[in-house]
């Protein structure tokens, strides 16, 4: 079978149409359909049928897209070796990211790669609203996700996944608030204040929600912000109190302090999530080892004496 029709199969597992595949490659639609045909005429087997107006995959189609993408991995990796063997990593590596995850690891990470001759890092942020950031691994070389561990949607995809970092969530207040004169804070301690939140659903929400069901009592949710500096305004105002990251937090700055949550599992995890074949890539390889350096020098820097717990 031709290796470009199937890369055409994986795209339209990916993506889900085959206009949005014309638009990623760079085809017409029929251009696409008529290289379906032909790899259905090479495997011999339907492996699309029609489903209203657009196509679908049979259950053929998705066993030898999943095909291919063992066969564009194998072809990255050789591409790898050979290129490790006669060059140093080049070209251009797209990377996107959610907002905070950049705050903390982009600056380091583009010092980092700053000096390595023709490599270019090209890097954007995202809407962290988004349903799923696996949904980015088709059109970016590196993803940076927060989830609290591999998601369901990552295993099916099979994408190639690296943690990152993990990072402490604390209890955000305002200045002169009495918890503040306490080390470290619980469910018990906090669940009958005046929140101001996050969306419902997000992990810091979920946090909330657990600290509901261990103290068997309902959080007064004030406000709901989905920018975190926008909530340290408000609880530097003295509007209520929030969970806010603990690297990111600007507490000295505005008006905050901050403590640690015990009782109730408070953390978030960091993954740089990527295609498999993309992962092979030298140049790929080089910016996940940079990200992962730069994210061990930022929590180490971080988590010196006196900094887990802020006044």
């Amino acid at each position: 079978m031709d290796i470009r029709r199937l890369e055409l199969l994986r795209e339209l597992a990916e993506r889900g149409s085959v206009t949005a595949v014309a638009q990623a490659t760079h085809r017409t639609a029929s251009a696409v359909s008529q290289q379906l045909k032909l790899l259905e005429r090479e495997a011999g087997i339907p492996l699309t049928e029609r489903r209203g107006r657009g196509l679908v995959l049979t259950g053929a189609g998705r066993a030898l897209a999943r095909t291919a993408q063992d066969v564009a991995t194998a072809i990255s990796r050789a591409e790898a070796a050979w290129e490790d063997f006669t060059s140093q990593p080049r070209g251009e590596v797209t990377l996107t990211t959610f907002p905070t995850g950049g705050e903390m690891l982009l600056p380091g990470l583009l010092s980092r790669l700053r000096e390595v001759p023709g490599l270019e890092l090209r890097c954007t942020d995202q809407d962290p609203l988004l349903p799923d950031f696996a949904d980015l691994a088709a059109d970016h070389d590196v993803v940076l996700a927060d989830a609290p561990g591999v998601l369901p949607s990552w295993r099916e995809r099979g994408l190639a996944v690296v943690e990152l970092m993990r990072e402490q969530l604390d209890i955000a207040l305002p200045e002169g608030h009495p918890l503040g004169e306490r080390h470290e804070l619980g469910p018990a301690d906090v669940i009958d204040e005046t929140w101001i939140g996050v969306p419902a659903g997000f992990p810091y929400d979920r946090i909330l929600t657990r600290m509901e069901a261990i103290t068997g009592r309902p959080a007064n949710v004030a406000q709901r912000f989905l920018d975190n500096s926008i909530i340290e305004s408000v609880v530097a105002a003295g509007h209520g109190i929030a969970i806010l990251p603990r690297y990111t937090t600007r507490d000295r700055e505005n008006g905050l302090i901050t403590r640690p949550i015990v009782g109730v599992r408070s953390e978030r995890v960091i993954w740089a999530i990527l295609r498999p074949d993309r992962a092979e890539r030298p140049s790929v390889r080089l910016v996940v080892e940079a990200l992962r350096a730069e994210a061990a020098e930022f929590v180490r820097l971080h988590e010196e004496p006196g900094r887990g717990t802020r006044t």
